[in-house]
């Protein structure tokens, strides 16, 4: 029997206000005769899912169902196509580099969605068949990625299921937008609001959005994000002692809440 590749086409998609996320699959593979053989999967959405935690999941579900479901023995390899350079660009180093370190870049700062990415390299790794992950520009001529983009927008107007992670959010009162990097790591004693709070579980550490409000410090009004082991809450105002290291953000001391 000729063995064939199965393609896995992938997509995420996310709206905002409020956030909601959703996933297209489709299957394609080639019958006897020559003839492409489509089946196309709808799920249901996320609330408050960000659009690379879609994108991830699309692969990570079409994975999952491929190798539980399907009959793979004529098959050569799994590919997935996705238009996120966010997944094609970075599962590898998931794979070889962040895997093997705690989900950590090489800065130290961790890695953002290390659930998903986790997910992803063990079925990956469980695959009974290769598995590539390919790129493909979105939007393009190519009709399948067109069909899985409209069936991630569809699932996204229906959210079901609960956010993949709870995110604390407030509004923020400066008018500057985030800028990751935009708050120097000097060592400083900076007041800071919080403005979103979110616990990554792998790491074991939150991480928050926040704006300075020390009116006389350089960064006054920047929008920025920063990790620490202990819990701040959305909305209220913090004097704490940053690390020195910009490349990876940390407040090592809170030193006192404000009062607002």
């Amino acid at each position: 029997m000729t063995e064939e590749r199965l393609m896995i086409y992938t997509d995420g998609s996310s709206y905002s206000g409020p956030r909601t996320g959703g996933v297209g699959i489709r299957y394609v593979s080639v019958d006897r005769n020559g003839n492409e053989v489509i089946e196309d999967v709808e799920l249901p959405g996320f609330k408050g899912a960000t659009n690379n935690q879609m994108e991830l999941y699309a692969c990570v579900e079409g994975l999952r169902e491929t190798i539980r479901c399907r009959d793979l023995s004529s098959v050569s390899t799994i590919e997935i196509y996705t238009d996120s350079m966010y997944v094609a660009d970075n599962y590898r180093t998931a794979m070889f580099e962040w895997s093997g370190n705690r989900w950590r870049n090489r800065k130290g700062r961790p890695i953002l969605n290390a659930e998903l990415w986790k997910d992803l390299i063990k079925l990956i790794r469980k695959s009974p068949r290769r598995v590539n992950i390919n790129w493909i520009k979105g939007h393009a001529k190519d009709k399948h990625n067109r069909a899985v983009d409209k069936l991630a927008k569809k699932s996204a107007k229906n959210p079901l299921n609960a956010p993949l992670t709870v995110v604390g959010v407030r509004r923020k009162k400066t008018k500057k937008s985030t800028e990751i990097g935009s708050v120097e790591m000097r060592g400083q004693k900076i007041r800071i609001r919080i403005l979103t709070t979110e616990y990554l579980s792998i790491q074991k550490v939150f991480k928050f959005k926040y704006e300075v409000i020390s009116k006389f410090s350089k960064y006054y009004g920047n929008v920025d994000e920063i990790f620490c082991s202990e819990v701040m809450r959305e909305g209220h105002h913090y004097e704490v002692l940053f690390n020195k290291n910009t490349p990876n953000p940390r407040v090592l001391r809170i030193l006192r809440e404000l009062e607002r």
